[in-house]
């Protein structure tokens, strides 16, 4: 997470924070479907419209590190070193990113996304979102439209793959196997040689 630098920025970040926290932990306590947007606002001490003008949906209070998932991936393209390949750096971030969701302490908030189909369909949409954010990038780092469909299907391929490694009994094993054949893929398109 990018450290907001002037006063103003590390006080709404502050209030963002405390917002987040303040509403999974009544999510965890009495379940999602259970706490109302007003009650997470007065709990953190915030109005209702504070509170949305931080996080523009109540299923976003859960997945408040949505934007630093999205440029992780972003970043693992844009900032490798001068031929560096893509697929190993993308697999790396993967790799950052499933240990991150399937560690212990976050075992209570995939349950809560889990238990809920408005997590559940919210996630799903995010992962799309996080898909064309990666896609674009891939694109970019190629010179090539952000409409090409080997950029964008090895984007979902990606997103695919922390998918389903986060529902693996060994997330790391599966991490692997499913870049195995992202490279495999990403060798056979006519876009790969460009970006040695």
């Amino acid at each position: 997470m990018i450290e907001p630098s002037g006063r103003r920025e590390r006080k709404k970040a502050a209030t963002r924070q405390k917002i987040a926290d303040t509403a999974l932990r009544l999510f965890l306590e009495r379940g999602y479907d259970d706490v109302g947007i007003r009650d997470v606002a007065a709990e953190a001490d915030v109005a209702v419209t504070t509170l949305f003008s931080h996080f523009a949906a109540k299923e976003a209070l859960v997945f408040e590190r949505d934007q630093g998932f999205e440029r992780g991936l972003v970043r693992a393209v844009a900032d490798r070193a001068p031929g560096e390949p893509l697929i190993p750096a993308l697999r790396q971030e993967v790799h950052a990113l499933v240990r991150h969701c399937t560690a212990p302490e976050a075992a209570p908030v995939r349950s809560l996304i889990v238990s809920s189909p408005a997590l559940r369909e919210y996630e799903e949409s995010m992962r799309m979102r996080h898909a064309d954010a990666l896609a674009a990038a891939i694109a970019a780092d190629l010179g090539v439209p952000d409409t090409s469909t080997a950029c964008r299907t090895i984007a979902r391929f990606v997103i695919d793959a922390y998918a389903l490694a986060c529902e693996a009994a060994e997330p790391g094993d599966a991490v692997d196997e499913v870049f195995r054949m992202i490279e495999a893929a990403w060798d056979a398109s006519r876009l790969a040689p460009r970006l040695s």
